[in-house]
């Protein structure tokens, strides 16, 4: 990477800097003070590697100590406390041999800005600016930031000296569109889990129908900036894609006069029964909004973007997290749809209204088990499944809906886990969930049996799965092992301890 200096010169490889970049480049004083102001919020030290080792030889002449002299090495990301979202990027060498035992226990102990240990140590010290540069960076660099491919970063090195010796050698990297002084969204959206469709029958002129919950972890992460054009950075190729065709729709229908380029900060897995397709759509919408100074409802958003068509858990969750249950669509010539379809296949059909929306008990615990391997019913796949299971049995539905109406929903009100998690159970072999665990991989059967096993109050299939939920109250450890084994025999998998969300999708303009 070749260096520059200063910034005048920097100009000429990284383009205009703003004068937060120029001052964050070239300050000799503490660069956390500047980054809490500027976003005003505190800044949180996120410590990446922290290890004793002997200087190389470029280590030590930035040092002035021998090669081989004892050294910390330390690399820590400094984090926005309101966003999360990692603003500067830092690694840095001691001397051990220049610090006292009580500095050094403070430099040894994690997520602690350097600027506070010299500020609480009173030491008397001053920072020599040795150079600057732009230029791309390695991988491990551009995930720090949620990046990917070969984006453009800033950095500069600079010595800590008290006395007549370096106390430091440190780098700062952030990346060239950071402080620019454009106008940023940052949304994170809840993730859900879906209880299951109440009505596939239609007999009564509705369809759909939807019960779920807003989970607080795993979450999506999306951060957007205006640009001519739209790009996507990060996550997976699947999940570029929703959001470029999210972003096409929402700029297309409400005619924006410019595009923007978004980064996938956090996401996780697709077609496994959390309702990632509906997050990163309304994520994307909803900061394109905010970008352009436009005013839509989550129904509205989802509508454009082909979202809600069969359930609105998803909308609403990302409106207001909670649980949810909603009142499907009406059926027959001229109404919200004519037939049986997925969402997928339902583009342009409204959002379903909400009938209820409630508090998730703070006190309950979810467990999340996610197969390796295995991908939930999507596209025509699914739209096939539709076609050939229903209607499903009125008979089933009403059994369903008793059990809805006079278990389900008054044990969430009255926070009665052992009913609530009864009505769970047994709506896994009822209506349209019994079509969806029938088609689900054999593993979620086994996990859902693990989990009640060990105690858990319910278990169950979110929507096709193949991810199965359980409700406890207590302490989760012997569901978790058991669960880590059952995966383990069917080729592994991921665990995830959550809870419900009561609130919806955050949004972050700066």
């Amino acid at each position: 990477m070749k260096e520059f200096f200063p910034c005048d010169d920097l100009e000429r490889t990284a383009g205009p800097l703003s004068p937060l970049q120029r001052v964050l480049l070239g300050t000799d004083g503490s660069v956390t003070r500047i980054l809490e102001l500027a976003c005003g919020a505190p800044v949180a030290v996120t410590t990446r590697v922290q290890k004793v080792e002997k200087a190389d030889p470029s280590v030590a002449e930035n040092l002035q100590v021998q090669p081989g002299d004892e050294v910390n090495h330390r690399i820590v990301e400094l984090k926005n406390t309101r966003t999360g979202e990692t603003l500067i990027y830092a690694e840095s060498y001691t001397p051990l041999s220049r610090l006292s035992s009580s500095f050094r226990d403070d430099l040894m102990r994690a997520d602690v800005p350097i600027g506070k240990i010299l500020e609480h140590h009173r030491l008397e010290t001053r920072r020599e600016i040795l150079g600057m540069s732009a230029g791309t960076r390695g991988p491990d660099i551009a995930r720090a930031f949620g990046l990917s491919g070969n984006p453009l970063f800033l950095s500069r090195r600079y010595r800590i000296i008290h006395g007549d010796f370096p106390l430091m050698h440190i780098e700062e990297v952030f990346p060239a569109a950071s402080f620019t002084g454009e106008r940023r969204v940052l949304v994170r959206a809840p993730s859900r889990i879906h209880l299951g469709l109440i009505d596939m029958n239609g007999s009564l002129g509705r369809v759909d129908g939807g019960i779920g919950l807003a989970l607080g972890k795993p979450e999506v992460v999306l951060s957007a900036r205006r640009s001519e054009g739209f790009t996507v950075y990060g996550g997976d190729a699947d999940a570029r894609e929703r959001v470029l065709a999210a972003a096409k729709s929402v700029a297309g229908a409400l005619c924006l006069p410019g595009g923007a380029e978004f980064t996938i900060r956090s996401v996780y897995p697709g077609h496994v029964g959390l309702g990632r397709g509906t997050q990163l759509a309304l994520s994307t919408a909803t900061a394109l909004c905010h970008l352009y100074g436009q005013v839509q409802s989550p129904r509205d958003l989802a509508r454009i973007t082909g979202r809600g068509g069969t359930s609105g858990i998803g909308t609403a969750t990302f409106a207001t997290g909670g649980f949810i249950c909603d009142a499907g669509h009406s059926l027959g010539d001229s109404k919200d749809k004519t037939g049986f379809l997925p969402s997928s296949a339902s583009r342009g059909v409204r959002p379903p209204e909400v009938i209820l929306r409630h508090p998730f008990p703070v006190g309950w615990k979810i467990l999340l088990a996610m197969p390796k391997s295995c991908i939930g019913a999507s596209g025509t796949g699914e739209k096939d499944l539709f076609s050939s299971h229903c209607p499903v049995p009125l008979d089933e539905v009403r059994e369903l809906c008793h059990l809805v109406l006079v278990s389900l929903l008054p044990a969430l009100v009255e926070e009665d886990l052992d009913l609530f998690g009864r009505a769970v159970n047994k709506m896994q072999g009822l209506g349209f969930k019994k079509i969806e665990n029938m088609l689900a991989p054999p593993i979620t059967q086994d996990l859902m049996e693990t989990m009640r096993d060990e105690g858990a109050a319910g278990a169950g299939l979110s929507s096709f799965g193949p991810v199965v939920f359980a409700f406890t109250g207590g302490d989760t450890g012997a569901i978790e092992r058991a669960c880590r084994k059952t995966l383990d025999r069917a080729g592994g998998g991921d665990i995830i301890r959550t809870t419900g969300c009561n609130a919806g999708a955050q949004v972050t303009v700066t």
